[in-house]
């Protein structure tokens, strides 16, 4: 009777649909085998023992049972719109009304932030602020900032990383933060090796005795203690294309070869002469090829690492936390000859011993000393583990907190660099006090804005490259974009971009908008890729983060005294109009950070890529012709190796911005 109650109800539930069910049998067979399994299949027509006018009114009690289900589902359906019309609705009516009366925000005074996590912005206050409102809110706090006192404020004799001063320093922008009442303040410790300068020289030898000396006032860090001496070769800049045009003419093994700098980093100079198997390298500033503040003149001999990498060279790959035990290693970008700088002075002394000095001047030429000279390269530098500190300031974000954008600044420098590093960190604590300000007066970013100071930059961005190891996983998938405002002002006639394509047309609508006179004089400048020596580098390669760096600068050159003791306020004063230049800064890297989070939508333009992979289709395709079908193996390799980097590159983004 059981069975015969469920099927009738069953049967109520599902109408006509034909009852089938399977009957299962684990009685024992009369050859005592049980494990067979007796299965019997029964259907509408097999009625048992139920008479068969019993069984046509259930199925019309079925029938009326399915248009019961139907309704009941039609009134659920019904329910669930009516829920979302209401939620929608009511979100669509609070959103009009903070955005009603010209989208003006009402004032409102700071709240004690508990926890670090309130920003202080009463609840009542509109939860959407338009662009129109914003930005000219923004704008009129630059116009109401002393950039040259901030500047003052932080300018040192002294800043090296890892040294006592530099951690006052540290301290100096850790309370800065916390006094702008921003949402969370911390420190980030990091124990790396750096290097020490001991002593350097570079001599130039007649047979045994010792004609001249050179003894140079900063050094390259990460060069090998070493003593080698050998002739001496001008290698002009010392690219790939320079030590092409010098192997093929001239044998460069255990010789020194003489560079200038600029053009690329110091640490590509040296690993291009060490393919080139040369025993050392002399880096040097050509004064033509810099800005001076007044007029040209003499340039000391520049700080700079010969690391071919970024972060700490002896944890390559992993963050150099405290008490953290890691296998022995080193980076392979370490440099296996030593490498030194000499000023402007001592570098041309040397090139006026060449065979012809003029031949510098023809860049196919070879320039060497005769038989008469020989040149001594001596570097003493030591390594010295270091505590260095890097500091974090967040706002958090309203819709997106756990996404962010973040701002950089190196702090440190040799000397007092000004233009290095204390023009960047001024530049973005007064970001951080303007911003906080627009949000207690209302606005709300959608994502969290991570304000951060980093230690070690002169090394190779040893800070940023290092937080970046430690939390890698996150941040490749949170981070919106990074911006970063190292050495921003170096001039005052061009503005270079360099970008993720991905920004390009964000920045260009933001320039395009900017009313500041200075801002739009500037002819600008966009570039696809960064310098190893800029902070935007590792975020870039290492996570895929879109990433961008801004550079005003003269149009003769960069500015002569970057990396240099000269680079201090009294100097970097002659060289721009310091307060307007800041503003035009601030203006634009400001709107940028804005427009990253206020956008409900990211303003990232990923059409780009279709013109990116266009023209490497094309550039394929006419290589493709000039490929016998005897090389069709070497096309292959250099196919995969032009397109490897930039898919990859093209993935990273959109994976970790799409997550």
């Amino acid at each position: 009777m059981k069975m015969d109650r469920a099927r009738t109800t069953i049967t109520n539930i599902f109408g006509r649909v034909p009852l089938t069910y399977t009957r299962f049998s684990l009685t024992p067979q009369t050859d005592g085998d049980s494990s067979q399994v007796e299965m019997k299949l029964a259907d509408e027509e097999e009625c048992g023992d139920q008479p068969m006018g019993d069984h046509l009114v259930k199925r019309q009690a079925g029938n009326n049972g399915s248009r019961s289900l139907c309704f009941k589902i039609l009134l659920v359906v019904l329910l669930f719109l009516i829920g979302f019309l209401i939620g929608y609705l009511s979100y669509r009516g609070r959103v009009g009304s903070g955005q009603s009366r010209n989208a003006v925000p009402l004032p409102c005074s700071a709240h004690g932030v508990e926890n670090g996590m309130d920003n202080g912005v009463d609840e009542s206050m509109p939860t959407v602020m338009y662009w129109s409102t914003l930005r000219p809110m923004f704008q009129s706090k630059i116009e109401d900032t002393p950039f040259e006192r901030s500047i003052q404020q932080l300018t040192m004799n002294s800043r090296a990383a890892g040294s006592a001063s530099e951690d006052a320093l540290a301290k100096m922008v850790h309370d800065k933060f916390t006094s702008l009442g921003l949402d969370k303040v911390w420190d980030d410790e990091h124990y790396v090796t750096l290097q020490d300068f001991n002593r350097a020289q570079v001599s130039l030898l007649s047979g045994d005795a010792v004609a001249e000396t050179y003894n140079p006032t900063s050094y390259v860090a990460y060069s090998p203690a070493a003593s080698v001496n050998g002739s001496l070769v001008y290698g002009r800049y010392g690219t790939k294309e320079d030590f092409e045009k010098l192997t093929g003419k001239v044998n460069l093994t255990g010789e020194l070869i003489l560079v200038r700098s600029g053009t690329i980093p110091f640490s590509e100079k040296v690993r291009n002469a060490e393919c080139a198997k040369a025993a050392g390298v002399i880096i040097y500033p050509e004064p033509a090829d810099f800005t001076f503040p007044e007029r040209n003149g003499d340039i000391d001999s520049p700080f700079g690492h010969a690391h071919f990498g970024t972060g700490d060279p002896f944890t390559p790959g992993f963050p150099s936390f405290n008490h953290t035990q890691f296998p022995p290693s080193k980076s392979s970008g370490l440099p296996q000859i030593p490498v030194q700088t000499l000023s402007s002075k001592d570098g041309k002394s040397l090139i006026g011993k060449l065979d012809s000095p003029r031949c510098i001047e023809d860049s196919g030429s070879v320039c060497m000393l005769g038989n008469k000279y020989k040149v001594k390269l001596e570097v003493n530098n030591v390594l010295a583990e270091k505590k260095i500190l890097n500091v974090f300031g967040v706002i958090k974000g309203s819709d997106d907190p756990d996404h962010y954008v973040v701002v950089g600044a190196q702090r440190d420098s040799m000397g007092m660099g000004v233009c290095k590093a204390v023009v960047g960190t001024s530049l973005l604590v007064e970001l951080a006090r303007m911003i906080s300000e627009l949000a207690k007066e209302g606005y709300k970013p959608r994502r969290s804005i991570v304000f951060a100071s980093w230690s070690a930059g002169d090394f190779g961005a040893v800070g940023a490259t290092e937080w970046l190891e430690g939390y890698l996983n996150n941040l490749h998938l949170k981070t919106i974009a990074y911006i970063n405002l190292d050495a921003i002002i170096q001039g005052s006639e061009s503005l270079q971009v360099s970008a993720s394509p991905l920004m390009y047309n964000m920045i260009q609508k933001i320039l395009n908008e900017i009313t500041d006179p200075m801002a739009v004089k500037l002819a600008s400048k966009f570039s696809y890729g960064f310098s190893m020596d800029d902070a935007a580098y590792p975020f870039l390669t290492y996570s895929g983060i879109p990433s961008v760096s801004l550079r005003f600068q003269q149009t003769k050159g960069p500015y002569a005294f970057l990396g240099t003791e000269k680079d201090t306020y009294e100097n970097f004063k002659k060289l721009v109009k310091v307060d307007q230049m800041c503003k035009t800064a601030a203006n634009i890297t400001g709107q940028i950070i804005l427009r990253l989070t206020h956008d409900h939508k990211l303003p990232l333009d990923f059409n780009i890529y279709v013109k990116e992979l266009r023209s490497r289709v094309f550039e394929l395709h006419k290589q493709r012709t000039a490929v016998t079908v005897w090389d069709y193996n070497g096309f292959l390799m250099h196919l995969l190796h032009i397109t490897q980097y930039n898919m990859l590159y093209t993935y990273k983004q959109m994976a970790h911005l799409l997550c």
